[in-house]
């Protein structure tokens, strides 16, 4: 009886490990690989998308009432309102405008459009790909 266990226990064969098991795991890590990359791409995206929708109508509130103070819409009227001597003093008038331009608003305003439109284009870009890491993940 002993050695009927003996026998159960130890295989005469040496075990070989079954075909495609590297292929297999090598894919499950590819996969889970393309999983983290797909969940860290979705967090930043949705990082920028939350701070450019935030602080566009902060920047635009702010360029408007900027706008508004700097007396631009008088420089642009007086242009339209007499416009033989705005031709005559093009110059003065263009450096006018430019020079009551709020600049930081302005940047700031572009700044936060621009990462609007970037996460958008990168949305529609990995869309695939976010999706695909969507429905896999609550599937």
């Amino acid at each position: 009886m002993h050695r009927d266990y003996k026998d159960l226990l130890i295989d005469k064969k040496a075990s070989e490990p079954p075909s495609g098991l590297f292929e297999r795991i090598i894919s499950a890590i590819r996969k889970e690989q393309e999983m983290r990359q797909s969940k860290r791409l979705l967090f930043v995206f949705f990082v920028l998308l939350i701070v450019s929708v935030i602080a566009i109508p902060f920047s635009g509130t702010i360029l408007a009432i900027q706008i508004k103070n700097s007396g631009i819409f008088y420089f642009i009227s007086a242009v339209f309102s007499d416009f033989n001597v705005s031709i005559r003093l093009w110059k003065d008038f263009a450096l006018a405008i430019l020079e009551s331009l709020p600049v930081l608003e302005l940047i700031s305003f572009g700044i936060s459009l621009g990462i609007a439109v970037f996460t958008i284009r990168l949305f529609l870009y990995k869309k695939r790909l976010l999706l695909g890491y969507l429905i896999n993940n609550f599937a």
